[in-house]
């Protein structure tokens, strides 16, 4: 039986993205070696873990070939203010993939992406078009 889900998202630079996910409110609970440069470090957000892991290690200890030039994953995070999270996050030096916008009926969107490129949904419901009652 599956449990405990996570994503893991290669880099040619560890420590710069597990900055930047700290920076976004996540915390380092597991590092590989627990000394010198990581190869591996995980990160954790409201039970939500992100694998951070070098590529070249990737492709040394376990005979991956990650295509870096691909962003076949994105990282969702949920907030109750999208407009001043991208504000920050873009004011930070986070590109913008997509600025703040309504879509669907209570849902406002925007995307950004970390350092390595990898998309970063800020998703927020909104009461827009719900029937008070």
């Amino acid at each position: 039986m599956f449990r405990n889900p996570a994503i893991n998202i290669y880099s040619h630079d560890v420590m710069r993205l597990v900055r930047f996910y700290e920076r976004l409110g996540f915390r380092e609970r597991f590092r590989t070696p627990k000394d010198g440069t990581p190869v591996h470090v995980e990160v954790t957000l409201d039970g939500f873990t992100i694998g951070i892991a070098a590529v070249d290690a990737a492709a040394a200890d376990h005979g991956l070939r990650p295509d870096l030039g691909g962003r076949p994953v994105e990282i969702v995070l949920w907030t109750d203010d999208t407009d001043r999270d991208y504000a920050r996050l873009t004011a930070d030096g986070a590109p913008s993939l997509s600025q703040p916008h309504d879509f669907l009926v209570n849902l406002r969107l925007a995307w950004v992406a970390d350092p390595d490129g990898n998309p970063i949904q800020l998703a927020q419901r909104s009461d827009r078009g719900q029937s008070a009652g």
